[in-house]
């Protein structure tokens, strides 16, 4: 189960890493990780006319987009995981497992309007460093509606270089569970406010892939990846993030390394500790999820035989992702206060608790204020989906991003 360790080996790194902060600390960080609003809305087709409004109330539940985006550089992170070549049955891409074009495109629009100087959509599309624009086209989906929704928008592939000198190093301000720092694309620093766009999905790693999880894919695979550079970066991305997963190698040597190499190397410990380091050190000032139509049963067609399109119909905002995931996990019909060996984290950490611990934000519902719907009225039965799952043969794992 644990790679070449035995389970003390496990339990005793674990305690190394995890517990490097005594108890009581942690528990205080916890209890004053930050509570704040989060809007929910029912939301039924991607039809602007009902869409944009939908999504323009729910900002204006959070105090409005104005104070937070005027007159600033907005980085724009979106999901677009796996090749344009995935499909779930002949499902769109954008209706199962990517961030959908008009919820992208209108989400421009409304940071446009509220006086956004420059929007930076992002992503770091699979072991490529074509534009974004152009790995949308394979997707079938026209860049056009996104670059012309507001102006001064355009795509960055974050998944290399891109167009700077350096990589930006941004630190982990509580000193991290795996990593102490990144090196990452300069979009994620050269801007004033970062927002996190994601598809509501469960993951074959992660348990769930919500707004936090949705940051992983912030890393450049030209140091993070299969076919990083070992002294230095590679010039151009290949393959994904599986030493990650694995831990089978560190990144780029020029890259801040791993804080204990002698770890777990099992990715369902890794990959939750490695997202709740992320979003410490990149903080996510606008988290949104997009549940209109996604799918069952994994964060892509290649997980599970088992998957299939679903229309939850939920859109979910916050100015906190630890508390935007936490309504958007009870809306899928979990409780965001489960921890590993409850779903949706049967075999994995939750990311949740480990970004509660770490003080970015609370997922206890009971601190955080829901307002528009109610999760009773938009609750869409993700849980009892996997349940069913659960009574059929084993599914195979899926790939890793």
């Amino acid at each position: 189960m644990f790679g070449n360790h035995t389970r003390r080996d496990w339990l005793r790194a674990a305690a190394a890493v995890s517990g490097a902060y005594l108890a009581g600390p942690r528990v205080a960080r916890a209890a004053q990780a930050p509570a704040g609003r989060v809007a929910l809305a029912r939301c039924g087709t991607y039809d602007p006319a009902e869409l944009t409004p939908a999504l323009r109330r729910m900002f204006d539940q959070l105090g409005g987009l104005g104070k937070l985006v005027n007159g600033k550089t907005v980085a724009m992170k979106i999901n677009l995981t796996g090749s344009p070549t995935y499909r779930l049955g002949y499902e769109p891409l954008e209706n199962t497992h990517y961030t959908h074009p008009a919820v992208i495109a209108a989400t421009v629009q409304l940071l446009g309007r509220a006086g956004a100087r420059r929007i930076r959509v992002l992503e770091s599309p699979w072991a490529t460093a074509d534009p974004v624009e152009e790995y949308l086209l394979q997707a079938n989906i026209e860049p056009r509606d996104i670059l012309g929704a507001a102006p001064n928008v355009e795509f960055e592939n974050t998944n290399y270089l891109g167009t700077a000198k350096k990589y930006a190093r941004l630190r982990v301000p509580f000193g991290g569970y795996i990593f102490p720092a990144f090196d990452l694309n300069h979009s994620y620093e050269d801007c004033d406010v970062f927002v996190s766009l994601a598809k509501m999905k469960e993951h074959a790693t992660a348990g769930i892939t919500l707004s936090m999880k949705n940051c992983f894919g912030i890393t450049p695979c030209t140091i993070y990846g299969e076919g990083a550079g070992v002294d230095e970066p590679s010039i151009l991305p290949r393959g994904g993030r599986g030493p990650i997963h694995d831990g089978n190698r560190g990144p780029s040597k020029s890259a801040p390394q791993e804080k204990d190499p002698k770890s777990p190397r099992v990715d369902t410990w890794r990959v939750p500790r490695t997202v709740a380091d992320l979003v410490s050190a990149r903080p996510v000032h606008l988290a949104i999820v997009e549940g209109i139509k996604t799918m069952t049963g994994g964060e892509g067609p290649w997980v599970s035989p088992y998957q299939k399109a679903v229309e939850p119909g939920v859109l979910v905002a916050g100015l906190n992702p630890v508390n935007t995931d936490a309504v958007a996990m009870a809306a899928m019909g979990f409780d965001p206060m489960a921890d590993r060996g409850t779903p949706p984290f049967e075999h994995c950490d939750s990311t949740l608790k480990l970004a509660e611990d770490a003080g970015v934000g609370t997922r206890s519902l009971s601190r955080i204020e829901v307002v528009g719907a109610k999760i009773a009225e938009v609750r869409f039965d993700f849980a009892a989906l996997r349940r069913e799952r659960d009574r059929m043969p084993e599914r195979p794992l899926g790939m890793r991003g």
